[in-house]
């Protein structure tokens, strides 16, 4: 799939830029970015991702709140990368609307999440999040998963 093109190519690693540790960091990689948007991926293991283990363990898959997660922080890392929190690296999640889970995540899955930036200024962001089952939209051309997000973000966030 041909996915959109941005400034600046970054292929950095998420744990370079978030504060999250494994096993809640859900970023492999952020790709590209710039002030319209990013691309980050994601490959989902069950060495990485313990909730493989109860969350449907007969058919395992990433729950839909983790999905939301991993795309959130791919933003998240795109913001730290861009210099946007000038080192205040908090960046929360504050709302989600219209999420659509359309195909299931299995271990082994990657997802690539482009993230559309529809409002950035310190203290709120507004995202879209499309994220793509292994890098692929499903058969009707669509992604695996979307939403919009509102996130808070910058120092105040923190205390």
């Amino acid at each position: 799939m041909e996915f959109p093109k941005f400034k600046n190519e970054f292929n950095l690693k998420g744990i370079d830029l978030l504060p999250h540790r494994p096993p809640f960091l859900f970023v492999d990689t952020l790709i590209a970015g710039d002030e319209t948007g990013a691309i980050g991926e994601y490959t989902y293991t069950a060495e990485k991702n313990d909730f493989f283990k109860g969350h449907f363990p007969d058919f395992p898959i990433v729950p839909g709140v983790v999905l939301v997660e991993s795309m959130a922080q791919v933003a998240g890392a795109s913001v730290v990368a861009r210099g946007l929190l000038d080192g205040q690296n908090s960046f929360v999640l504050a709302a989600v609307d219209g999420a659509r889970f359309r195909q299931p995540f299995r271990p082994g899955d990657r997802l690539v999440t482009v993230v559309e930036i529809v409002r950035e200024r310190v203290p709120l962001g507004v995202y879209r999040f499309k994220g793509y089952l292994n890098g692929e939209p499903n058969e009707k051309g669509e992604p695996a998963v979307e939403c919009e997000v509102k996130c808070m973000m910058g120092r105040k966030v923190a205390k």
